[in-house]
Formats: structure tokens, C-alpha cells, sequence
């Protein structure tokens, strides 16, 4: 991964932490209601509203925000954010793997699709920079060393 790719990544998982933290603590009931749209109902098939687990779940994933800004300040802090990022969201997802049950087909795909997607966007900022970027050929880099 290169720097715009590391970049480009905290972006999303920014996104998230800021849609998804926003809505829970500003709106917990609409969020626990409507998440994560009117027509898909993720939160409220499993359980009653708890006012007090929505609002945290909300904070939850604004430090998780605000620690992916930090990332983005300071790209040397990108790979704890992934490491971080997976903390959370590789429990999140064996969960509501295990709990697939309660959703139709549509609902089942949809949220595996988008928590696995959270788990690997987190595992590429685990990725040292540049791994991925091949070395050069011999010949290239006698060049580059002139």
C-alpha cells in the first residue's frame, strides 16, 4: 500500500466511525430503528432499545473517528488505527455472523458484505507501507544508484 492508499483508506473507515457514530448518539432511536436504512433494520431485529448501548456504541465509533484523523494528521499512527479498527470490528462481525439467523437472505448478505469490508479495510493499514509495491529490477537499480 502507498501513501494515497493509506490515505484513501482512513477515508472510509472514517466514513463509518462518522455515519454510523453520529446517527447512534444524535438519533439513537432512529438508529436503532432505521440502521442502516429505512428498508434494512440491522439493529432492531436483534433485541430490545437500550438507549444507554446505542448512545455508547455511538462514542464508541467516534473515537474510533477521531483516532482515524489522527491517522490521517499523522500517517505514522495509520497501522495502530487498523490494529484498533480490528479490535473492534472482528468481534463485531463473528457476532453477527453467528447471529445471521435473524435476517431474510438480502439482510444476511448485506451485512456480511459490510462488516467483512470494515475488517479488511482495517487489516490493509496493518500493512507496512510500500509492501506491495514491487522492488526494482537489478538493472533499475544500478540506474537509480548513478
Amino acid at each position: 500500500m502507498n501513501v494515497r492508499g493509506q490515505r484513501i483508506t482512513l477515508g472510509v473507515l472514517l466514513l463509518v466511525a462518522l455515519v454510523a457514530g453520529l446517527w447512534a448518539l444524535l438519533a439513537p432511536r432512529s438508529f436503532y430503528d432505521s440502521f442502516p436504512t429505512s428498508s434494512l433494520h440491522w439493529v432492531a431485529t436483534d433485541g430490545p432499545y437500550n438507549r444507554h448501548l446505542v448512545s455508547d456504541v455511538g462514542s464508541l465509533y467516534l473515537a474510533l473517528g477521531a483516532l482515524t484523523i489522527a491517522a490521517l494528521a499523522r500517517p505514522a499512527l495509520a497501522m495502530l488505527t487498523g490494529v484498533v479498527w480490528l479490535v473492534f470490528s472482528v468481534p463485531h462481525w463473528i457476532y453477527h455472523s453467528a447471529h445471521l439467523g435473524l435476517y431474510g437472505t438480502r439482510d444476511q448478505v448485506l451485512n456480511e458484505v459490510a462488516l467483512v469490508g470494515v475488517v479488511i479495510v482495517a487489516a490493509l493499514l496493518c500493512v507496512p507501507l510500500n509492501r506491495w509495491v514491487s522492488a526494482p529490477a537489478p538493472a533499475q537499480r544500478a540506474e537509480v544508484r548513478r
